[in-house]
């Protein structure tokens, strides 16, 4: 994996290379390892050096780019050329704005050498743990353990340069039934793995799984729910990219207001609501900047309720008169100090949500999108957790359950099956509404 001195050196040759008055260089370095596990055995064992160069060239508002994964003078100075070339052939863009000179990003790296030397001896006893409590209770473990260790560099022609290295590690299993009726998930995404229990996951799984065997119908409708941080992850993720300045102002969005303008200032969630990025929280992963080489730096979005900040792209914010702000990465949720077992017992009447699966938007201005259940759906009555349920369909606005939230957990991290997750608690939430039953494990 590349120092700084060495990405420094390889951006400012390829720099010298450049003769248009604009060339942006973004240089990745990073070393991963994998293992898979299926039917209770591993299946494979990977093991990845990857390195690449974007180049992006631009002179009168036209703009090529290329990618390269080889590093010596030839193919960079090739690699220049051919941008430019085709950005000779490009038509200009009327919203590309000119490159970033020198910022001033924070000295900040959440790097962890445990993650970066991980390899199988660290690796495989979390799997076999997984595998052994599966095989003891008759059950079929699968799943996916994998850990990176990246340094990325980015600078321009005008005199930008920013390198952040970064880890990350990420275990996941599904335990079934050896018919397959029945199925339990869990995950753990970590910056250290050292922090991740193959034994721990495995078991929640696994209790998951046992659990949900023979489960019963109930008819569709609107029950109350007790999402897990997985599922609350699932779906809140999916709002950040509605915080779009853009859309908002020009009428396409859940932040438009009526007849003109956005929601900015207007109190349109609980109190207890409070949604913001945090790139230097020690639970991620993350570099100094962000989108466009922007320094990365905390907002909030909603904040007691209040919609706070709207996301401005520098075309936009130039257009708009503002500042530009960062893209809504690294979600936090805060929550509350109930464990997730209060949670349940402060319900009467309602379902317990492991996570949601093959979400897909429905209407981008209201924000709402269809899942199903997946890996645990069990009946509450009387604050306990009494018997599993079959599989549900639902239709959903993130905007609404947060609107329709009445109690919070801790935060923890989770990433489930689409994304990359976020810090998100537990909740109560009223009226969730499920369309239809399905069949599906």
């Amino acid at each position: 994996m590349m120092t700084k001195e060495q990405a420094k050196k390889l951006i400012d040759k390829a720099l010298s290379f450049s003769t248009f008055p604009e060339c942006n260089i973004n240089l990745n370095s990073s070393e991963s390892a994998s293992i898979r596990f299926a039917l209770n055995g591993i299946t494979t064992s990977g093991y990845t050096i990857e390195q690449s160069m974007t180049i992006s060239s631009a002179k009168d508002g036209q703009t090529g780019n290329t990618s390269i994964d080889e590093f010596d003078d030839n193919s960079i100075r090739e690699a220049v050329k051919r941008t430019e070339a085709l950005a000779l052939i490009s038509p200009p863009n009327p919203e590309r704005v000119p490159p970033l000179g020198p910022q001033k990003y924070a000295p900040y790296e959440n790097f962890a050498e445990s993650t970066a030397k991980a390899r199988n001896d660290v690796m495989i006893p979390h799997v076999r743990a997984i595998i052994e409590g599966a095989k003891a209770q008759g059950l079929v473990a699968a799943g996916f353990f994998e850990r990176e260790a990246s340094a990325v560099a980015t600078a321009t022609k005008q005199g930008n340069f920013g390198f952040g290295r970064q880890t990350d590690a990420s275990l996941s299993t599904t335990i079934r039934t050896q018919d397959g009726s029945s199925s339990g998930w869990a995950s753990q995404p970590a910056v250290r793995i050292d922090q991740i229990d193959g034994a721990a996951i495995g078991k929640t799984a696994i209790d998951k799984c046992v659990r949900w065997k023979n489960p019963k119908r109930l008819d569709p409708g609107k029950y109350t729910v007790v999402l897990e941080p997985t599922a609350v992850g699932d779906l809140i993720q999916l709002l950040g990219f509605n915080f779009q300045a853009r859309s908002a102002e020009e009428g396409r969005s859940f932040l438009s207001k009526p007849g003109g303008g956005t929601l900015v200032g207007e109190k349109l969630f609980p109190e207890s609501i409070t949604l913001h990025s945090d790139p230097f929280n020690s639970l991620y992963s993350g570099l100094p900047w962000g989108g466009g080489g922007l320094p990365a730096a905390p907002m909030a979005w909603i904040e007691k309720g209040v919609v706070k900040n709207l996301f401005y792209d520098r075309y936009w914010a130039a257009k708009a008169g503002k500042a530009p702000t960062p893209f809504p990465f690294q979600m936090v949720l805060d929550g509350g100090d109930k464990s997730l077992s209060e949670m349940i017992a402060s319900v009467e009447r309602g379902l317990l949500v492991t996570r949601f699966w093959y979400i897909r938007n429905l209407n981008p201005k209201t924000v709402q999108f269809t899942g199903l259940t997946r890996d645990g759906l069990f009946l509450i009555e009387n604050g306990k957790v009494t018997s599993p349920v079959v599989n549900f369909r639902f239709n959903e606005s993130p905007v609404r359950l947060l609107q329709n939230t009445i109690a919070m957990g801790k935060p923890v991290r989770v990433r489930g099956g689409e994304g990359q997750g976020m810090i998100a608690p537990p909740l109560v939430v009223k009226e969730f509404p499920f369309t239809s039953i399905s069949d599906a494990v």
